[in-house]
């Protein structure tokens, strides 16, 4: 079970699930077609999940999850150890 951030949305936790799930690199689009959210609001908060390093993209606009998004899901990695700038 992971600990839950408090700027993190549900939307959040199912595009890492979806990663963490396929270790495949997609585009927002195909992310969203998969967890049932709107393409632009996946795509915002791929952004924001990449800001703080739990998400990696290769310039593309294809994501994928990173070794700190696999720790974190994984338990191993606290809320607290997830800079994010407000």
């Amino acid at each position: 079970m992971v600990e839950r951030v408090p700027w993190m949305t549900p939307a959040d936790y199912e595009i890492m699930i979806f990663f963490d799930e396929y270790d495949i690199q997609v585009s927002p689009k195909v992310l969203a077609a998969n967890i049932d959210y709107d393409r632009q609001y996946v795509s915002k908060r791929c952004g924001e999940l990449t800001d703080v390093g739990l998400l990696k993209t290769d310039g593309n606009g294809l994501y994928q999850l990173t070794e700190t998004g696999y720790a974190y899901l994984a338990g191993e990695l606290k809320a607290s150890e997830l800079n994010r700038e407000e």
